[in-house]
């Protein structure tokens, strides 16, 4: 008894001393399983086999492979028979990682191969997840649990047009290999000893100047007896006779000029350095134009320019594009006083009140409302509707000049200018206008009142469908009808002559619905 006491304490120690999956570590499973297909595929449950390859990234993450073999399934009564085989690739993530346990999850995608034997001869693809337990018995050896849920939305089976679920449960045992390792980076070297500072040298004594004697009153360097320049300023260079140089001929002594390169009959000041009183960047005496505003570009002589001819040079102008003849403010930019869109200087319709459109100087473009191409300021008739031939001022042209209409046959009397009165109806078998023939008479009584020398006979016309009598009362009113209407619109009725001509002068075959249509209207006749 105390020896098998012994031995449970010591499996319990070393249980204890195990630990979970590690970074950089292979795994290899073998593993039996159980599948349950999908209840539409009609496939038995069965118990089959597999192999699993993974590798850790981390103690927490891993990717790993697996395939899963099946024993073969009989089908039917016709002895023919497939092998299922499942393939897999899985994103492992370790949940609870701890000595000895490590509790996962995965997901990923799998493949699923039924064969070449019809109905399962097809191979559907689909995504799993699932959640798993590692229980290590060595510090490489684990038993591995896992289930499985396979879902595929789009099957290509022809049992069922519906999305398929397959569930797997397997156990096995998994073992771990260390993969590469990496090699730490060695140690840094100790930092050298920094060295102890060195002394600097001492400076060299500069050589005194010698005192000035009475022989060297300018202090030069020259004896005055040999002094050619005896009033030399105060730290001048100077030539063998004592003469101060002048490299760059500026006036001021090499040694007190310190902008020795000044270019020839350039100003400066007493330091040598040039000028430039208006500050551009070109020196005075090279300067054209000295007096350049500050902020202004200036090209080599020190003239501004100005691109766009506005008056504000470039460098100042914040609007460098103003276009050619627009009044521009002091930075440059162009003004548009009745803001309607022409820049003040091209705006030849300066007051232009806003909101009116204007064209490309700026004046108020010709308004028409009704788009007959006759502006509103001469439209006597300005709701005419779109496509009506209209005259000078506005209104609808009634009747063709004579020299447009076409000639009459030999022997025919002449024609009379007519319009057919297009959109003008009546109620069936009744003189009542109907509310559509408003619009267009409306246009017929403006144009009349805008032409009073015009005389027209209204002239009512029937198809052949029933008594002459009859056909020729109701084409007596239905032109009468017109006649009132147009009257009430202002035009005088002794310019109006309302006629009834029954079914006479068909301009249609009364044979077809469309003709007798055609043949039911009212014309207008122009009288001499």
């Amino acid at each position: 008894m105390r020896a098998l006491t012994t031995v449970g304490l010591a499996l319990l120690t070393g249980a204890a001393g195990l630990e979970a999956q590690h970074a950089r570590e292979y795994e290899f499973s073998m593993f039996g399983s159980y599948t349950k297909y999908d209840a539409s595929f009609n496939l038995a449950k069965k118990i089959g086999g597999g192999v699993r390859l993974g590798y850790a990234f981390g103690d927490r993450v891993g990717l790993e492979a697996d395939v899963l073999f099946q024993p073969e399934y009989t089908l039917g009564t016709s002895n023919s028979t497939i092998e299922p085989l499942i393939g897999g690739v899985s994103l492992v993530v370790n949940l609870l990682h701890g000595a000895g346990n490590s509790l996962y999850v995965l997901g990923g995608y799998s493949l699923l191969d039924f064969g070449a034997t019809a109905p399962y001869k097809f191979t559907d693809g689909g995504i799993h997840g699932g959640v798993g337990d590692r229980i290590f018995l060595t510090r490489h050896l684990a038993l591995r649990l896992e289930a499985r849920a396979i879902y595929t939305p789009d099957t290509k089976s022809s049992l069922t047009a519906n999305s398929v679920t397959h569930l797997v449960g397997s156990a096995g045992l998994a073992i771990f290999a260390p993969g590469s390792k990496r090699t730490p980076a060695p140690p840094a070297p100790p930092p050298a000893a920094t060295p102890p500072p060195v002394a600097a040298a001492p400076p060299t004594p500069a050589l005194p100047t010698p005192p000035p004697t009475a022989q060297d009153a300018d202090q030069d360097g020259v004896p005055d007896q040999d002094d050619a320049c005896p009033n030399t300023p105060l730290g001048a260079k100077v030539d063998v006779r004592g003469c101060p140089l002048d490299t760059d001929q500026d006036g001021v002594p090499d040694g007190i000029d310190q902008c020795p390169d000044t270019p020839v009959g350039t100003p400066v000041d007493a330091t040598g350095c040039a000028m430039d009183a208006d500050h551009d960047g070109v020196p005075d005496g090279i300067d054209k134009c000295p007096d350049t505003p500050a902020g202004a570009t200036v090209d080599a002589t020190g003239c501004p320019s100005d691109s766009d001819h506005d008056g504000v040079l470039d460098g100042i102008d914040k609007c460098p594009d103003t276009p050619a003849g627009a009044t521009v403010d002091a930075t440059g930019c162009p003004t548009d006083t009745d803001h309607d869109g022409v820049l003040d200087g091209i705006d030849k319709c300066p007051n232009t009140p806003a909101g009116t459109p204007v064209d490309a100087v700026g004046c108020p473009v010709a308004q028409d409302a009704d788009g007959d191409g006759v502006p509103d300021t001469l439209d006597k008739c300005p709701n005419t509707p779109p496509g009506v031939p209209v005259d000078a001022t506005g209104c609808m042209i009634l009747f063709r000049p004579e020299s447009a209409a076409a000639p009459p046959r030999p022997g025919a009397p002449p024609r009379r200018p007519t319009l057919v009165l297009r959109g003008v109806n009546f109620q069936t078998g009744r003189s009542v206008l109907t509310a559509d023939s408003y619009a267009v008479l409306d246009q017929v009584a403006a144009s009349l009142l805008a032409n009073p020398e015009i005389k027209i006979e209204i002239a009512g016309y029937t198809d052949n469908t029933g008594p002459v009598g009859v056909n020729i009362r109701l084409s007596q009113a239905r032109a009468a009808a017109v006649r009132a209407y147009l009257a009430r619109n202002g035009v005088s009725p002794t310019r109006m002559l309302a006629r009834g001509y029954g079914s006479r002068t068909p301009i249609a075959p009364n044979t077809t619905i469309a003709g007798r249509a055609q043949n039911r209207r009212v014309e207008l006749h122009k009288l001499p």
